[in-house]
């Protein structure tokens, strides 16, 4: 299956991929969009261009494990991208994926403008990666 993640964002937010066969998620692109209004028709064209048959929605819980208002919104987007794709859209943890993100471009010396353009799509890969992990092992793939 097709999966795609969305690490959300107020000005530019990532979206990454998987293969058919869920082995490795990979980045697909950033969306630069600031409106609440057209970020969902925006990634919900991601997910058709790249004929996603499952959305994943990075969920920003607090480091205790509680929900705050990033989370609550994140979780009406996903609302919002069952209704503009008909897909199930789930949450996935993303607590450390952009500090992980940016070790990862640390690595690779990644630098300024073209880190800034990136790390997004960083995180909705390894928020993917993880969703992907998970998944395995709750059914036994491993």
């Amino acid at each position: 299956m097709i999966i795609m993640s969305v690490d959300l964002g107020k000005a530019r937010t990532g979206i990454a991929v998987c293969d058919k066969t869920e082995f490795l998620a990979s980045p697909y692109t950033v969306i630069f969009e600031k409106s609440p209004v057209k970020l969902p028709e925006k990634v919900a064209e991601a997910a058709k261009a790249c004929q996603a048959e499952l959305i994943v929605v990075g969920l920003p819980k607090n480091m205790d494990g509680s929900e705050g208002e990033s989370a609550q919104n994140a979780r009406a987007f996903a609302e919002k991208l069952k209704e503009l794709t008909g897909l199930d859209a789930v949450m996935q943890d993303e607590r450390g994926t952009t500090v992980t993100a940016h070790n990862v471009l640390n690595v690779t010396n990644t630098r300024g403008k073209k880190r800034k353009n990136v790390v997004d799509a960083v995180a909705a890969t390894i928020i993917l990666q993880d969703f992907l992990d998970s998944r395995k092992h709750r059914t036994g793939l491993n």
